[in-house]
Formats: C-alpha cells, structure tokens, sequence
C-alpha cells in the first residue's frame, strides 16, 4: 500500500475524505466505490497522522488541572480531599514536584484519573 508522503498529498487526500464524507453515509453499501475509497484513504491518513502528529499522553498536572475544573474544585478544595496542604498542590500543578506514590493514589482514587497517568507509567 502506498503511502502519504509529503504535506501536499496529506491535503488533497483531506480534502478527497471531506468530499466522500458527504456522499457516504451509515447506509452505503461497504461494496460501494466510495466507501472503500473512502476506507482506503481513512487507512492512510491515520498512518501519516501517527508519524507526524503524534499525540503525546498528557502529564499529570494537565490532567489533575481538567479534573478540577469539571469537578469545579479549587487548589484549596482539591488539597482538601487528598488530604495534602494547599502548598503541596501548587508544586505538583506547576510541575515543580512529583506527586508521591500515597498522593498519585488519592489522586487516582478521588479525581477518577487512570492510574497509569497518576503514576507517570
């Protein structure tokens, strides 16, 4: 199977996708030519996408700062319920510090973070 080589052909083929997409739908046969041009072409960009815009695994302190904020929690609430001071969340938020492992548990535990993230594996 060929592969995308450079940007330019990266974008035509977005573009070819975008045109497919609104002929394709949930009922099109998975024999038909569009289809399977479009599956082929998906195939494609998915491999070029993971060489050259590889999505790196969030760090902790991201990860902890989107919790608090669909929890609606505050750095003092937050270092209410892992039962850390205040001080310590800032460090670890700002990335000055590591959590200890009793700490990336509590964080795993009560945020709902997987615990490959909250212990940097």
């Amino acid at each position: 199977m060929k592969m995308i080589v450079n940007e330019l052909e990266y974008e035509a083929i977005i573009q070819r996708i975008d045109e497919l997409v609104e002929i394709v739908d949930d009922n099109t046969p998975k024999t038909d030519k569009n289809f399977i041009e479009l599956d082929f072409l998906t195939d494609l960009v998915v491999a070029y996408e993971k060489e050259h815009y590889p999505v790196k695994k969030p760090s902790l302190a991201d990860v902890i700062k989107l919790r608090m904020y669909e929890m609606n929690l505050t750095q003092r609430s937050l270092s209410e319920m892992i039962g850390i001071s205040p001080s310590r969340v800032s460090e670890i938020l700002s990335g000055k510090s590591e959590p200890t492992l009793s700490i990336a548990r509590n964080v795993s535990k009560k945020l709902n973070i997987d615990a490959s993230i909250a212990l940097g594996m």
